[in-house]
């Protein structure tokens, strides 16, 4: 399947799902590309939705570069970087008004409050949560903290009728990480388009 028809067959996926569904897609390093067009452009984007990024692997900016280089319309994406500021010293002065930093990826807490503001003020009819990615915070966070911060996140994201999408790295995800992601999620994707 080429890459263009794999983002077109993921779009189409997703746009089987009801509003506040959680979705486990796994993906391999090779597809991230194609996934990121898949969920932000041929998805989110052409539906009109706000989409919050969490970002546990990536920096804001680097996502953003991808978007960009990929023609993909970033003014409706709210960034929720979880990395940048362990990672690079990132400050709230270095952000624009789509992006908050989580100091740590432990702080799944912080994390959550600050998803849930950015849904809340966001006036879109329709909205996307996208976790990228489980692994990440799988490296940052115990198996059992792991477990109750999806838990209680999807239950708010369900409440408040929003999409919400948990990537996974197939290369490194374990059956422990698979079977926590599945506990939450309604449907398994893979990035061919696949169930899972």
């Amino acid at each position: 399947m080429t890459d263009v028809k794999m983002a077109q067959n993921l779009a189409d996926q997703l746009g089987e799902i009801s509003p506040s569904s959680a979705v486990s897609l796994q993906m391999s390093v090779d597809n991230y590309l194609e996934v990121l067009r898949g969920m932000i452009d041929l998805f989110a984007n052409r539906r009109g939705m706000d989409t919050v990024y969490v970002t546990a692997t990536i920096s804001f900016e680097a996502i953003k570069r991808i978007l960009q280089a990929l023609d993909i319309d970033t003014s409706k994406i709210y960034f929720v970087d979880c990395i940048s500021h362990i990672m690079m010293g990132a400050s709230a002065s270095q952000l624009d008004e789509h992006t908050t930093l989580v100091e740590s990826p432990t702080m799944l807490e912080n994390l959550m409050l600050k998803v849930e503001y950015l849904l809340r003020r966001s006036q879109a009819k329709e909205k996307l949560v996208i976790i990228d990615s489980i692994n990440s915070l799988a490296i940052h966070n115990n198996n059992w903290i792991l477990s109750e911060f999806l838990h209680i996140l999807v239950s708010g994201l369900r409440a408040k009728e929003a999409y919400s999408i948990i990537l996974s790295v197939e290369e490194h995800s374990t059956p422990e990480l698979n079977n926590i992601v599945n506990l939450v999620c309604d449907q398994g994707l893979r990035a061919s388009g696949k169930e899972v």
